[in-house]
């Protein structure tokens, strides 16, 4: 074993993720209107910079419980197809039986990692991922896998959380867990909400992955909820990524850890009810 106990163990790191999904599959699922009222802007963006159309075949990595799944299925239209993937099989599920009940049949769902996109070269019109990307072990490797199973011609667009100091609804939580859990500062290279968030990082990794033609936008996209207290349970219930990095204190000590989480973002609560910080990077390419 090795001696460097700090050292990023990508396959564990994507066996908890997957864990994690599996277990927050039901809650993502309820949560989804909170998630169209929050990202529903920054996914028409995406959707609009990949070209998504009518009669298009589109792939929806990292698909989560299917919310913008349902989106990009509206707007290809019965003559288009999209197949949504992810890590987790619960929440594929959650996807599946959403667009069923919503009449859609041109959807389909995969298990797949995104990084190993198991479908043929050249196959899709447009490739979307929101809020996937940054959670990729290897994101060159997932990105230059996406550009394999497009057309020629075909984009990747996806959506990322930017600079830790413009999304504080998830930086503040981030920052308190990191402290109270005594973790050290993530790796570089490591996966995480803020990995592609640095101006240029995004538009690089594109770049490095052999796109042509690279657009990228920054989208405002406030978290409003009735309180800091409801963005509190949103997040405790949703988010795998505070989870994984309380895994290793202790149960008891958790509690407390999120009430603290809630004084500090009761600082975003107005006359409005609280408007959490949040803004996203959607980026897309051509595929030459």
């Amino acid at each position: 074993m090795s001696s460097n106990v700090s050292a990023f163990d990508p396959i564990k790191y994507k066996a908890t993720t997957r864990e994690q999904w599996q277990t927050a599959a039901e809650a993502w699922h309820r949560w989804g209107p909170t998630l169209q009222q929050w990202l529903g802007e920054a996914t028409n963006v995406m959707l609009d910079m990949a070209g998504v159309g009518t009669g298009q075949r589109v792939l929806d990595v990292a698909a989560g419980a299917g919310e913008q799944t349902l989106v990009t299925a509206k707007r290809v239209g019965p003559s288009g197809y999209v197949l949504a993937t992810d890590i987790s099989s619960n929440v594929l599920d959650f996807a599946l039986n959403a667009a069923r009940q919503a009449g859609l049949e041109n959807v389909e769902t995969k298990v797949m990692d995104g990084e190993n996109l198991e479908v043929p070269e050249g196959s899709f019109d447009a490739v979307v991922s929101r809020v996937g990307l940054i959670y990729f072990p290897d994101q060159h490797k997932a990105l230059t896998g996406m550009k394999r199973v497009l057309k020629p011609g075909g984009r990747v667009a996806a959506i990322t959380y930017s600079l830790p100091e413009n999304n504080k609804f998830f930086s503040v939580p981030v920052s308190i867990i990191r402290r109270r859990a005594n973790l050290a500062p993530p790796l570089p290279g490591q996966p995480g909400p803020f990995s592609l968030g640095g101006p240029g990082v995004l538009e690089a990794a594109y770049d490095k992955a052999g796109f042509h033609d690279i657009q990228v936008r920054l989208v405002p996209s406030p978290l409003r909820m009735p309180s800091a207290a409801d963005c509190v349970r949103f997040e405790r219930e949703s988010f795998g990524a505070l989870h994984q990095m309380l895994a290793g204190l202790p149960e008891a000590e958790r509690p407390s850890v999120w009430d603290e989480i809630e004084q500090e973002l009761k600082k975003f609560e107005g006359p409005d009810g609280f408007v959490g910080p949040c803004e996203m990077v959607v980026a897309a390419g051509v595929k030459p």
